[in-house]
């Protein structure tokens, strides 16, 4: 929870340091389309302006990663994850290669494409997507403005080198800040968290330990200077509620096992309860414009004991008054 700060918020620097540690950053899911990247109740400062100006001066810049989702990295960083994310494009097929072709002759919105060459939105939008994943293009979103250019990837980065490091170097660098924020890990959490090929994540593991970069304990993976911390009895924590949406670093890293945690009749799990520092519920419900909340499952000893604060911090999440329909499967 310290190294999160989710015992404390985070000044300007700490929460630079924190972003680049938790790189690819995401936006609030479900309800952040469109909006800059955030780290919910890390800061104490408003990050979402923060990293808006970010993204105008592209200090962040987008890309495609962890089995194709955008997001937000440091354009210093862009070398790293092409290392580990890129996925060569060999043979580009007869519509990947014309819009290929367009973009690198000059830059264009989507619009301007489907004008150019009669294509669909449909069909371009796809194949847009294969050559952003291969690092053949860029999609230069520095605003919130729907119609983004596209450019050839080579002349907005005509310095990066993107054969610096190999796919394995890129994936031992990451999965040691993942060690470092994460404090133990295993593989399945670096698998949730950055969707590498699980023989790739075994391959850099082996490495780590080999060199002494990472060591094993009782709780899982870790790094050699955080042992005494580990180790450490009967840690003590403030009492703290938090909703956290799906897009939440600890709520990826860790959904392989919370999405069978809380089952429910609703369609969606809208939220995960990180309580006193461990998740210890689920707010069910269904999206919409606004999440539409039908039921709080919480895993506690007394749940009645802490569902005034529960409430509270799913209307914190929420950002205003939503109706809450149930706690516990009880009509409120």
């Amino acid at each position: 929870m310290e190294r999160q700060f989710l015992t404390r918020r985070a000044d300007k620097a700490e929460y630079a340091a924190l972003y680049r540690d938790l790189q690819p950053g995401y936006n609030v899911y479900w309800n952040g389309f469109g909006q800059p990247p955030t780290l919910s109740y890390r800061a104490d400062f408003d990050d979402m302006e923060f990293n808006r100006n970010r993204q105008r001066e592209r200090g962040l810049i987008k890309g495609r990663f962890a089995g194709g989702n955008l997001g937000w990295i440091l354009p210093e960083d862009l070398e790293l994850f092409a290392a580990a994310y890129a996925k060569p494009l060999a043979r580009p097929n007869e519509r990947q290669s014309a819009l290929l072709e367009l973009i690198c002759r000059e830059p264009m919105t989507i619009r301007q494409m489907k004008e150019e060459t009669g294509m669909l939105v449909k069909e371009i939008t796809p194949a847009l997507h294969r050559l952003q994943e291969a690092f053949l293009i860029y999609e230069d979103q520095f605003d919130g403005e729907w119609d983004r250019g596209w450019h050839g990837f080579s002349d907005m980065f005509p310095d990066a080198d993107l054969a610096r490091f190999s796919c394995i170097e890129a994936i031992k660098i990451l999965l040691a800040k993942f060690a470092y924020r994460h404090i133990v890990f295993d593989a399945k959490m670096a698998k949730s968290w950055y969707k590498f090929a699980d023989k790739d994540i075994k391959a850099a593991m082996a490495q780590m330990l080999a060199d002494g970069a990472i060591c094993e304990s009782e709780w899982g993976y870790a790094l050699p200077a955080d042992m005494d911390a580990i180790n450490r009895q009967n840690p003590e924590i403030a009492p703290f509620v938090l909703a956290m949406h799906r897009n939440d670093f600890l709520v990826k890293s860790n959904e392989h096992w919370l999405k069978g945690k809380y089952p429910h009749q609703f369609p969606d799990t809208l939220y995960y309860l990180l309580i006193d520092g461990e998740f210890a519920g689920a707010v069910a419900g269904k999206f919409r414009y606004t999440p539409e909340i039908e039921d709080i499952l919480v895993d506690l000893p007394n749940p009645e004991g802490r569902r005034d604060e529960i409430l509270a911090a799913v209307r914190q999440m929420c950002g205003e008054e939503p109706e809450i329909k149930r706690f516990m499967g009880v009509a409120l």
